[in-house]
């Protein structure tokens, strides 16, 4: 396959305006995210794997959930029950001929976060690959305008679930599993107009970091990625349409990665053959240095 220059592959800012209700849906995005649907080919280096991936209906999750099952892994996919975007990336999962087990629920409760782990168990056996990826943020131009609420459901959702899931998934876990957690370029560089998301981004970083210490024992990995600015729902749905509008023209790369572009992280971590790698923290930000 022939280089290509990602300058001229993606696309760039300026994007419209597009205002979308939280949590914000795939199909009405313009341009239109890339998951890797036409690009994405595996070679079979999770076959037979049997993976939990959160916010897995779209954006990073969905990318995720395409190379997964390109590759070789049964997956569960973990969401929100607020659209079709979890139906579209069943049909892409069953088409590369894996299984895709489709779980709604909100994870800032513990219980279904419970059922989440529970329901794969039960369909797969056992759990290989857990993907703590789901996420909520919303803008604050100050720390007034953050309701108690607000924050606490942040917490919830951004690391509390983290927590749940994991402790659930350990004990159907066999040496060998891989944690792999989404952090952000936040969790370094905090947008202080993302306050809550930001703080919660931070905190992933040290769990993963003592998580891996701690799962060491038991041959469990524990790894995080840590994405820059990537077009998902979760940019016209929650912040300001001028900020929509210049999306990734911050990073030095000047214009923001496509879902696909992050898959590859992903499947490095959850690979066996990556079986000295854990702790680690895989920064995909265009460009934009990380501590």
């Amino acid at each position: 396959m022939d280089a290509v220059n990602p300058g001229t592959a993606h696309p760039a800012p300026p994007f419209p305006r597009q205002p979308q209700p939280m949590p914000g849906m795939t199909a009405a995005m313009l341009p239109r995210p890339d998951h890797g649907e036409t690009s994405y080919r595996g070679s079979g280096r999770l076959e037979g794997r049997r993976a939990i991936i959160t916010g897995g209906d779209s954006g990073i999750g969905r990318a995720v959930a395409i190379a997964f099952a390109r590759e070789g892994a049964d997956l569960l996919i973990s969401y929100l029950n607020e659209g079709d975007d979890a139906a579209e990336t069943q049909r892409l999962v069953e088409e590369a001929g894996r299984k895709a087990v489709l779980v709604p629920g909100d994870i800032q409760h513990a219980e279904n976060c419970r059922a989440v782990v529970e329901a794969a168990a039960g369909e797969f056996g056992g759990v290989d690959i857990l993907v703590n990826n789901a996420a909520h943020q919303a803008t604050f131009k100050d720390i007034g305008d953050i309701s108690d609420e607000e924050w606490e459901l942040t917490f919830r959702v951004n690391i509390h679930a983290m927590f749940y899931l994991t402790k659930v998934a350990v004990p159907h876990m066999k040496p060998g599993g891989s944690i792999i957690n989404t952090a952000s370029i936040n969790s370094d560089k905090p947008n202080p107009s993302l306050l809550a998301y930001a703080t919660t981004k931070g905190a992933i970083q040290n769990f993963t970091a003592g998580l891996a210490q701690m799962l060491a024992p038991r041959g469990i990995r524990a790894n995080a990625v840590a994405p820059g600015p990537i077009w998902t729902p979760l940019i016209p749905s929650t912040l300001p349409p001028e900020s929509v509008e210049h999306f990734g023209e911050q990073v030095p790369m000047k214009w923001p990665g496509q879902p696909a572009e992050l898959a590859t992280a992903y499947v490095m971590l959850a690979d066996p053959l990556s079986s000295y790698v854990s702790g680690a923290t895989i920064a995909v930000t265009g460009g934009q240095p990380f501590l």
